[in-house]
């Protein structure tokens, strides 16, 4: 019982650190703005949004992993949504989203030496993810309260694809971001902005 107590506490200190985090941002645009406001919304609800036993909005975060340069960032071909994307996944439980992203990372790639650039976060986005099957499970539409991390990584170590996830991985020039990704929304919204973030923490 007392090592349930003290995870919970845990759980509790990482929630209001995270809260505390995303309530500091500050936004750059209309949809960081209100985006920012819906995650704060969704913390506060007591819902459980760490985990995907809540199917309709859960918590995910993503990394935006640099070169040195700023010339190439580390993308994956993900099966899903037959695009070149940006690596990320769900949260499981852990309210450390940075720590998640950097796992994720790890497991999509195996890359392993990756080096946050600021332990804020550097986009927040809500994102919509259409009915899909996973596994030989259907997984109905549902949200994505996305966390963005941005990260450094050196682009001669090795990588490798991950299967189940993706079906290649690779250091994209941020010129041919938009040819890539066969995702407007994201390019125009999304990696666009994140690529001039990128410049102005060098």
């Amino acid at each position: 019982m007392q090592a349930l107590l003290i995870d919970i506490e845990g759980w509790e200190i990482q929630m209001e650190r995270l809260l505390k985090q995303i309530e500091a941002y500050k936004p750059c645009n209309e949809q960081e703005e209100k985006d920012r406001e819906l995650l704060i919304q969704w913390i506060r609800s007591g819902m459980d949004i760490v985990t995907r036993a809540n199917e309709t909005a859960h918590l995910t975060a993503s990394a935006w992993v640099v070169s040195p340069d700023r010339k190439h960032v580390l993308m994956a071909y993900h099966n899903i949504y037959n695009s070149w994307a940006w690596l990320g996944g769900h949260a499981d439980g852990e309210w450390n989203l940075q720590k998640v992203a950097i796992r994720e990372v790890e497991e999509e790639s195996g890359l392993s030496q990756v080096t946050p650039l600021q332990e804020a976060p550097v986009s927040l986005e809500i994102l919509t993810v259409d009915g899909h099957w996973k596994r030989g499970t259907y997984v109905a539409s549902h949200l994505h309260l996305n966390v963005t991390y941005l990260m450094e990584a050196d682009s001669r170590k090795p990588i490798r694809k991950k299967p189940d996830e993706n079906s290649a991985v690779a250091w994209i020039p941020v010129e041919e971001i938009g040819e890539k990704s066969t995702e407007p929304w994201f390019v125009e919204h999304i990696y666009s902005k994140l690529c001039k973030k990128a410049l102005t923490l060098q």
